[in-house]
C-alpha cells in the first residue's frame, strides 16, 4: 500500500512516492513507478502531464495497447515500459517524441513491425525491443539514429538481413539481434566502421560466411555468434581482443585449430567453441586465462592429451572436454579446480586411473567420465567423495 498511503490529497503531488517535479515550477517531470505491482491498462490521462521528461512503469502488470494520448508528451527523454504485458503494434506516433534518448519496451507481447516513423527519434541513444513478437525486417531508417549506442532487438521474429547502413553508426556499442530469423554475411572489417563496439550478439540466427576480422574490435567485451551457419576458422587475430569477457562460438561449423594467442585474453570468463570441427591440441598456455570460469571444448576433433596446465585457471566452474579424440590420462592437477561444478571427459580415449584429486573438489555437482578406458576402485573413490561432502556440510552447519 505504498502508493495508497502516499497518493492522498493531504500531500502535495510533488511529494508523492514515485513523482518528482521540476525545481522552477510544481509540474510533474518524473514518474517512476518501477516494480509497484500495478495492474490494468496505462491510463490515457498520463498524456496530460505535458512537462513529463521521464516515465518508468517497468516491471508491473500493465496490459493492452498504448493509449494514443501518450503521443502528446513532447518533452519525454526516457520511456521505460519494459517487463509488462503490453500488446498490439508499436504505434507510429512514437515518431513524434523526438527528444527521447532511451526507449525500452522489452519483455512485452508487442506484435507487428518496427514502424519507419521511429526514425524521427533522431536523438535516440538506447533502443530496447528485446523479447517481443515483432516481425518483418529491421528498417533501414534506423541509420538515422546517429547517436545510437545500444540496439537490442533479440528474441523476436525478425527476418531478412541486417541493413548495411547500421554499420555506419559509429557510436554503436552494442548490437543484440540474437534469436531471430536473420541471415546474410557480416562486413569483413566490421570494427573499422564500429570502433566503439563492445558487444555483438548474433547467436541463434542463419548468418553465414566467414567470421569477420574481429581483431580490430579493440573494445569488444562480448561476442556471441553461436548456432549460425558461419564457416572457416577462429580468426587468428582473436588474441588482440584483450577486453573480451565472453566468447560464444558454439555450433557454427568452425574448422582448424584453436589459436595459441587465446592466452592473451586475460579477462576472458566464458569460452565456448563446442560442437564444431576443431582439430589440433588444447592450447598449452590456455591456463594464462586466469579469469576463465566456463570452458566448453566438447564435441570437436581435438587430439593430444589433456594438458596439466588445465588445473591452473582456478576460477573454473564448468569444464567440458568430452566427445573429442583426446587420449592419455586425466591429469592429477585437475583437482586444483576447487570451484569446479561440472566436469565432462566422456566419449574419448582416456586411459589410466581416475585421479582421486577430482573427488577432493567439494563443489562438484556433475561428473561425466563414461566411454573411456579408465580404471580404479570407483566405489572407494565415490565413498571418499561422499564422506568429504558430508564433512564439509557438517562444517558449514556447525
Amino acid at each position: 500500500n505504498i502508493l495508497a498511503n502516499s497518493w492522498t490529497t493531504n500531500n502535495s503531488v510533488c511529494n508523492w512516492v514515485g513523482v518528482s517535479c521540476a525545481a522552477k515550477h510544481p509540474r510533474v517531470g518524473v514518474l517512476d513507478l518501477f516494480n509497484m505491482g500495478l495492474t490494468g491498462t496505462i491510463p490515457p490521462q498520463l498524456g496530460n502531464l505535458s512537462f513529463l521528461v521521464s516515465r518508468n512503469l517497468s516491471h508491473n502488470n500493465f496490459h493492452d495497447h498504448f493509449p494514443r494520448e501518450l503521443g502528446r508528451l513532447s518533452r519525454l527523454k526516457l520511456i521505460d515500459l519494459s517487463f509488462n504485458f503490453l500488446n498490439g503494434e508499436i504505434p507510429s506516433w512514437f515518431g513524434r517524441l523526438d527528444k527521447v534518448l532511451h526507449l525500452n519496451l522489452r519483455n512485452n507481447n508487442l506484435t507487428g513491425v518496427i514502424p519507419p516513423s521511429i526514425a524521427n527519434l533522431s536523438n535516440l541513444e538506447n533502443l530496447d525491443l528485446n523479447h517481443n513478437l515483432i516481425h518483418g525486417n529491421i528498417p533501414h531508417e534506423i541509420s538515422k539514429f546517429l547517436n545510437l549506442k545500444i540496439l537490442r532487438l533479440a528474441s523476436n521474429q525478425l527476418s531478412g538481413s541486417i541493413p548495411a547502413v547500421i554499420y555506419n553508426i559509429s557510436s554503436l556499442r552494442m548490437i543484440s539481434v540474437a534469436s531471430n530469423n536473420l541471415f546474410g554475411s557480416l562486413p569483413k572489417h566490421i570494427c573499422r566502421h564500429l570502433p566503439n563496439l563492445e558487444a555483438l550478439y548474433l547467436d541463434g540466427n542463419e548468418f553465414s560466411g566467414q567470421i569477420p576480422s574481429i581483431g580490430e574490435c579493440k573494445n569488444l567485451q562480448g561476442l556471441q555468434l553461436s548456432t549460425n551457419r558461419f564457416n572457416g576458422s577462429i580468426p587468428r587475430n582473436i588474441g588482440s581482443l584483450t577486453k573480451l569477457r565472453t566468447l560464444f562460438l558454439y555450433d557454427i561449423n568452425l574448422e582448424g585449430e584453436i589459436p595459441q594467442d587465446i592466452r592473451n585474453l586475460q579477462k576472458l570468463e566464458i569460452f565456448d567453441v563446442g560442437r564444431n570441427n576443431l582439430s589440433g591440441q588444447i592450447p598449452l598456455r590456455i591456463d594464462e586465462c586466469m579469469n576463465l570460469q566456463k570452458l566448453y571444448l566438447d564435441d570437436n576433433r581435438l587430439n593430444g592429451s589433456i594438458p596439466k596446465s588445465i588445473g591452473n585457471p582456478t576460477r573454473l566452474t564448468y569444464l567440458y572436454l568430452g566427445e573429442n579424440n583426446l587420449k592419455g590420462e586425466i591429469p592429477w592437477e585437475i583437482g586444483n579446480l576447487q570451484r569446479l561444478e561440472y566436469l565432462s571427459t566422456r566419449h574419448m580415449r582416456l586411459v589410466g586411473s581416475i585421479p582421486s584429486s577430482i573427488f577432493n573438489i567439494s563443489s562438484l555437482k556433475d561428473i561425466q567420465l563414461q566411454d573411456n578406458s579408465l580404471s580404479g576402485n570407483l566405489e572407494k573413490i565415490i565413498s571418499l567423495f561422499l564422506c568429504l561432502k558430508f564433512f564439509f556440510l557438517v562444517l558449514i552447519n556447525f
